[in-house]
């Protein structure tokens, strides 16, 4: 039945991500602020979903929203492209940034979400 929840979560996960990062680019996001609006509210929510499972929470959650959605919804791989790209592009510094920003906000909202939940 895990791999039931995964499934679905995760295909939920992939169109979401879809549906955001097409919407921001739309609106004039650059590639790497769209992966930063998935990625940050992943983070949120994956830290919400360790604390409401690690405090008693129902099984299912974990593999449905962890391990499906959020590992559809999320996208390191992106992440990795775009600061490879910028650093190609020789705007080290925007690279930079962008990761030290990706890094420290996503650790900060998991570790909020936690911190919620429990």
């Amino acid at each position: 039945m895990t791999w039931l929840f995964v499934s679905i979560g995760g295909a939920l996960g992939a169109l979401g991500r879809h549906e955001v990062t097409t919407a921001a680019r739309r609106r004039g996001a650059t590639a790497s602020g769209a992966t930063m609006l998935v990625n940050l509210p992943g983070s949120l929510l994956l830290g919400l979903v360790a604390g409401v499972v690690t405090s008693g929470g129902p099984d299912w959650l974990l593999p449905l929203l962890g391990v499906g959605f959020c590992g559809g919804f999320t996208t390191f791989a992106s992440h990795a492209l775009h600061i490879t790209a910028a650093v190609r592009e020789q705007r080290v510094g925007h690279a930079v940034t962008d990761l030290v920003v990706s890094l420290v906000l996503g650790v900060a909202l998991a570790s909020l979400g936690w911190w919620l939940t429990t």
